[in-house]
């Protein structure tokens, strides 16, 4: 891409059907606004109510003719999980977009309902129950994608150990357990974007991140040091949110491709494809995750 693409490049988005998972801020929020100013139908998928009252009233007042419609998902809980793709089904007969954003970051060990590590549980088993449970609204909507939003932080973790996935026994600390979530994202991208294609399907599944986002990164240090991260190497939300809403709409987007902010060390900026460590290109290491998330989640698809 030559142009600094941003939301009014956008193609209409008029009778599709969007869900976006953490959706009641950051980016999440500012994807839902843009698809719905693009003509979108987007449904809202927020954890807690009163957040997601919030934030719809926001999309409500800075788009007044946007369809939006708010429903419950954790995805911290399969139970919570099936019953929003149940609901969802009976409401909606497509799925043009799925944008898997949702996601927790850096917090002290925790366990989902099934027992997952929280960060593994909800950045990446929940997304990957959450699409199971949704592939065949997806697979009959022609031209339907699924979006993974994706973390620079991968290239911190320095692989996955698929043998204690949910830190049973190896020592936990909250940025390597984010860390090893956001690669489990990218090689859930690569694995799809493989068993799509060998059933010949046209669904799209790509990744984005968002650089530095003001909604995620907080710097440290004197009001200075804030001010120079913020001009420099933090984006806005909305900006933020860009990669995604790229690859969520351009026509040019194929699957397993990656964007992120084209600008230094791809901490802000406009899209551009991205670089991802060479532990998210390992195939072999795609299938062993999919196949545990499968046995996890007691969710199988496009098998």
């Amino acid at each position: 891409m030559t142009c600094k693409w941003t939301v009014e490049l956008m193609p209409s988005q008029a009778g599709k059907t969007a869900v976006v998972t953490g959706a009641n801020s950051g980016l999440g929020l500012e994807s839902v606004v843009a698809l719905a100013r693009a003509g979108a139908r987007v449904v809202m998928a927020c954890r807690d109510p009163h957040k997601a009252a919030a934030a719809l009233a926001e999309v409500r007042q800075r788009v007044p003719q946007g369809q939006v419609e708010p429903m419950s998902l954790d995805l911290a809980s399969l139970g919570s999980v099936r019953q929003f793709a149940d609901a969802f089904r009976g409401r909606h007969s497509r799925l043009d977009l799925l944008i898997n954003n949702a996601g927790i970051l850096g917090v002290p060990l925790t366990r989902t309902t099934e027992g997952f590590e929280g960060h593994m549980g909800t950045n990446h088993l929940g997304h990957f129950a959450l699409t199971g449970l949704l592939s065949d609204t997806l697979l009959a909507t022609p031209g339907a994608r699924i979006i993974t939003v994706g973390s620079m932080g991968h290239w911190n973790a320095r692989g996955l150990d698929l043998d204690d996935l949910n830190f049973e026994r190896s020592r936990y600390t909250p940025f390597a357990a984010y860390c090893r979530s956001k690669l489990a994202n990218l090689l859930f991208v690569l694995e799809l974007s493989r068993r799509l294609a060998a059933r010949g399907s046209g669904v799209i599944a790509a990744a984005a991140h968002p650089g530095g986002a003001a909604t995620n990164i907080q710097p440290a240090g004197s009001r200075i040091v804030k001010a120079i991260a913020l001009r420099f190497f933090i984006n806005t939300a909305a900006q933020g949110a860009l990669p995604t809403l790229y690859a969520a709409t351009a026509p040019d987007v194929r699957s397993n491709d990656y964007f992120g902010p084209d600008g230094f060390l791809g901490m802000r900026g406009y899209p551009g494809v991205a670089r991802r460590h060479r532990a998210a290109r390992d195939a072999a290491a795609a299938r062993r995750l999919w196949e545990l998330s499968e046995s996890l989640t007691g969710i199988a698809y496009l098998g």
